[in-house]
Parts: structure tokens; sequence; C-alpha cells
């Protein structure tokens, strides 16, 4: 059995085919979290054309129950999976805005395109020709690609982001690896090493400020600081890692925006 996992691709094609529609899979699932395309609050929905699954997922999602739904009378193990109703209302909403929620991500994604190309030492989100639609979630830089150790990636990565952080905006490491995740070192055995290009994505990447309302000035400030904070990293000879609590001192940002961004690049419904 063969599950999509498009949580984050609502809306989105590849090679002319909408992501979770069931070409590929026997079933499907999108996120609806405050920062996806459409949101619910919390929660998402699973997607099938197999009668069987759909019966064993609705029975699942309810504690167990059979098809009839009796009360106190469980047939197998369940969760508590039900959307309550307020939920789903924000959701049936949501969805019929599907596509001008969309192109007004596709808009800002073009923003940053546009902007951070003119900043050396950025590496832009790639998009495959076979993409006929991307369906934007978050926007992901990368920084530190061509320093040669994995110690000099992670200096520049945490220098910028932490120079964002100084002025209010909001950014993210995007992703930690799953394989270096506590859990997984502690019951598997993992370690640093196992997979050398996870490990070299995951500690050059920053989710950068996202949401269907950037406008050019806030994507303008935000490639400011990211250019600011990449010149200060190749003035300082990467010396800008804290192991012992010193560092060169580097000049700080000047003009700390008005703009808010820590607040308004997540969680923005409309």
């Amino acid at each position: 059995m063969v599950i999509e996992d498009s949580c984050e691709s609502l809306g989105s094609e590849y090679k002319g085919i909408k992501a979770g529609n069931g070409a590929f899979s026997h079933g499907a699932v999108f996120a609806f979290y405050p920062n996806k395309q459409i949101t619910t609050g919390e929660g998402g929905m699973i997607v099938t054309d197999d009668d069987r699954i759909a019966r064993l997922c609705r029975s699942m999602s309810s504690q167990g129950r059979g098809e009839a739904g009796v009360w106190l009378s469980h047939e197998r193990l369940g969760y508590n999976y039900r959307m309550d109703e307020l939920s789903a209302a924000l959701g049936v909403a949501q969805m019929s805005r599907t596509e001008e929620i969309i192109a007004k991500r596709e808009r800002a994604a073009a923003m940053y395109a546009e902007r951070l190309a003119r900043v050396p030492g950025v590496r832009l989100p790639y998009v495959a020709p076979e993409v006929t639609r991307m369906s934007w979630f978050v926007y992901v830089i990368r920084v530190g690609v061509d320093e040669p150790t994995p110690e000099r990636q992670s200096a520049v990565r945490d220098h910028v982001m932490r120079r964002f952080q100084e002025v209010g905006i909001g950014c993210r490491p995007y992703f930690t690896p799953i394989h270096l995740q506590p859990f997984y070192r502690a019951e598997f055995g993992f370690k640093e090493g196992d997979f050398p290009v996870t490990e070299f994505a995951g500690r050059t990447s920053i989710a950068i400020p996202f949401h269907n309302h950037l406008t050019a000035e806030e994507i303008d400030y935000v490639a400011g600081v990211l250019e600011r904070a990449l010149g200060e990293v190749r003035q300082a000879g990467l010396r800008t890692q804290y192991p012992s609590g010193r560092e060169r001192p580097i000049p700080p940002v000047i003009g700390a925006p008005t703009l808010g961004l820590m607040k308004k690049c997540c969680h923005r419904l409309l």
C-alpha cells in the first residue's frame, strides 16, 4: 500500500496531475495546521477512493467504532481524531479561496526569488520542471553551502538566524534530520555521518517569513538583514560560533523594523 504525503502540497501539480488525487497511491493525507496553505486551526484529512481504507480510517478516527457508530461499541483500537464542526466550517470557507491563497503565495515566492537572487551566498529553492504548479507552503533558503566543513556551514546558518532574531524576524532551522532526533538516536542507534547529504541540507537551511500578505517592503527588509549578516560572516572570517561565549565583535544590524515581521510571518488566515 502506498500513502501519498501531500500535507504541504495542497493545489500543487506534477506533470499536470494534482497532488493527492490517487494517481500514484491508494490514499493521500493533507494537513491543516495554521502555517499550511489553508487551515482549520489543527488537524488534517485523509482522501482515498478505496472503500476499505475509508471505512478503516473513519473507525480509527472515532475511537474504533464500527460503521454503525454504536455508542461505546469499539471494534478495534482507535483514536479521538474527530474534527469539530467549527474547525470544519473554517476549513470549508478557506477551501473556497484555495486558488486565491495559492496565487498570493506564488506572488510572495516570486518577490523573494527576484530580491534574493541579488544576495551573494544564498541558495534559493529549486522547483523541478516536472512540477507544473508549485503550491508554496514555506520559503526555505540555504546558506553556508560553499563552506568546506560541517562546522563552518553550521556557523554561517547560526549567525544568520541570530541576526534575524535580533531584529524580530521569525526564522527556523528547516529541518533537523529525522535520524538525528533523540528518539531515533536512542531507539535505532543513528548518529551524525550516517546520512551526510541529509545532514548537509539540514545544517544549511532556514525557513524565513512567509505568508499570503507579504509586501515588497517586508521582503526587501528581510533580504537586507540577510545580506548584511552574510557580509559580516565574510568579513569576520567565519569566527561567529559561540562555543565559549566569545566571538569576534561584529557590528550590530542598524534600523530595527517597524513591520512586525515576527508576528506576521506565520499565522495569517486571510
